[in-house]
């Protein structure tokens, strides 16, 4: 069973009333995410993730479409899917003048926990989400990275089935977003968790996600693991060379898609950098041309985003 259906889901917003202003946000969105998966949704500023996550997770109601999460229909049985899942968002806000743990356990009332129970979760989750030392500290004084990580908290409490996180690295520093998603990722491997996340960058999602959506003007524009989506729009490797004489060029050579020179250098977009390195060694090699400097590299999942986002 998917731990999210969703079929031809369509959200509008209107405003106005006179001169009246409608902004599509969904167009028809059709989405499947295995149970235990880590799922990726990408797109530029303003394509409709947090719209979408915001559907799935009972906050706003879709125009069209019909989805189930953890089996149950998100409109008719809203209740019961909101005890199941949890969701931390990159802009979250709470009420300014309470501590870390008093913020925790407000929500942790919520979602029926309390007494002895809660306490331990409070303490738990302060510590993973390294909170500690800031635990005296009113929210307001917070910065936006411990803002940041008290979401995440909160957002475990109840040991959610299905999870969504809303740039859940934003505003963290590397060192500390690179501990979080070390974090996430045990959540699916030791709880069996569902995760959905949405972020801006790049490395997060190829490292955490087994599979990416892109999501461009409310439509599902390309879905798949980070190798299948560089593999659908070519994008291919690059062998960069630094040559004696420099004005040597291969762009006729087999497998070579694009050659751009810059700075010394020609870089050659090649389909497959295993097979071309030796046939291109070999050809210089045979015309006298010695080479100076090689290097290889694969495309990664931000060529992919700019190309997609266009």
């Amino acid at each position: 069973m998917l731990a999210i259906d969703a079929r031809d889901v369509a959200k509008t917003f209107r405003a106005g009333w006179i001169g009246r202003r409608e902004t599509v946000a969904l167009d028809g969105v059709s989405l499947g995410v295995e149970r235990g998966a880590i799922f990726g949704l990408l797109g530029p500023n303003g394509a409709g993730k947090t719209t979408l996550l915001s559907i799935f997770a009972t906050l706003l109601l879709p125009d069209r479409g019909r989805i189930t999460v953890l089996g149950l229909d998100v409109v008719k049985d809203a209740t019961e899917v909101r005890r199941r899942l949890n969701m931390a968002s990159g802009n979250a806000s709470f009420l300014w003048n309470l501590r870390p743990p008093e913020i925790l356990s407000f929500y942790g009332r919520l979602y029926g926990v309390s007494g002895r129970a809660l306490r331990r979760r409070v303490d738990e989750l302060l510590t993973v989400c390294e909170l500690d030392p800031h635990r005296r500290v009113p929210y307001n004084e917070l910065s936006t990275g411990l803002k940041q990580r008290l979401a995440l908290a909160k957002s475990l409490l109840n040991d959610p089935e299905l999870l969504f996180l809303d740039e859940p690295t934003l505003g963290l520093d590397p060192d500390v977003s690179t501990r979080l998603r070390r974090y996430v990722a045990s959540l699916r491997r030791e709880r069996g968790m569902t995760i959905v996340l949405t972020t801006h960058y790049m490395r997060e999602a190829e490292e955490l996600c087994d599979e990416i959506a892109f999501i461009k003007a409310g439509r599902i524009f390309a879905r798949g693991s980070a190798g299948d989506l560089k593999r659908a729009i070519q994008l291919g490797d690059v062998i960069a060379l630094r040559l004696d004489p420099p004005d040597v060029r291969l762009d006729d050579a087999p497998g070579v898609l694009r050659a751009v020179a810059a700075n010394g250098w020609i870089e050659y977009t090649v389909d497959a950098a295993e097979k071309r390195v030796p046939e291109l060694l070999q050809r210089l090699h045979a015309d006298g041309v010695v080479v100076r400097g090689i290097e290889v590299r694969e495309p990664d999942l931000e060529d992919v985003f700019v190309e997609m986002a266009r």
